[in-house]
């Protein structure tokens, strides 16, 4: 599949814009673990994922991280081309969590794209609100609901993501997307073990009461 069979208003374009963007684009294969975008300090363009999965977090003064949304296939990322929406105050950055296949719209083009197509800005405006409304939704998350609760609902997301109750994640991963420490997150992982929830072993972590996890984060 090309291009314009992800970008959900590629119709909607002029002859002459669809031209312009398909001679811009920029088609890059990034490994796991890849910085795709950091933070404030560069404009990379807009991120189209074709196949894979990136994660977009933010750093504390101390330096912890959080995670504030991914992105999957047919998702796009605006926070990447920060340089062109004004509203946005806090960098982000963008680092694939898979092998992951992107197109990457340059800035430049988007935001000529943006001022003479009422579609296409009206498609930014909405993908921005709801970018914006996942922030929102994290802020509550982090203010109202304990840990437990947090770490609970992360492995039932996790797992629902990877199609598996087994997960192959790290202490400390879990607690870069929470924006917690590692021991911390071990420490609660211990106690759900001990409450028969999970089983935990190098490099792995084992849901094994999916019920009981959904009651604690549901709490």
């Amino acid at each position: 599949m090309n291009f314009q069979d992800y970008f959900p208003i590629w119709s909607k374009l002029s002859t002459i814009q669809q031209n312009r963007l398909s001679e811009a684009l920029i088609t890059k294969t990034t490994a796991k673990g890849t910085m795709i975008h950091n933070g404030g300090t560069d404009c990379t363009g807009l991120l189209l994922v074709k196949s894979g999965q990136l994660r977009a977090y933010i750093l504390s003064d101390e330096g912890r991280e959080i995670t504030i949304y991914r992105l999957f296939d047919r998702d796009m990322c605006l926070f990447s081309a920060s340089c062109i929406m004004r509203s946005i105050q806090f960098d982000v950055t963008i680092e694939a969590e898979k092998d992951t296949e992107l197109w990457m719209i340059p800035s430049e083009i988007y935001q000529n794209l943006m001022s003479e197509s009422a579609p296409v800005a009206n498609y930014t405006n909405e993908l921005m609100a709801a970018r914006f409304s996942d922030v929102m939704w994290l802020i509550e998350q982090i203010m109202w609901k304990s840990l437990d609760k947090r770490v609970a609902a992360f492995l039932l997301e996790e797992a629902s993501i990877e199609g598996t109750d087994r997960l192959k994640i790290t202490h400390e991963s879990i607690a870069n997307h929470l924006g917690s420490h590692r021991e911390v997150i071990t420490r609660m992982l211990r106690y759900f073990q001990n409450e028969g929830m999970v089983k935990l072993s190098r490099g792995v972590v084992e849901i094994t009461d999916t019920a009981k996890l959904r009651e604690l984060s549901e709490q």
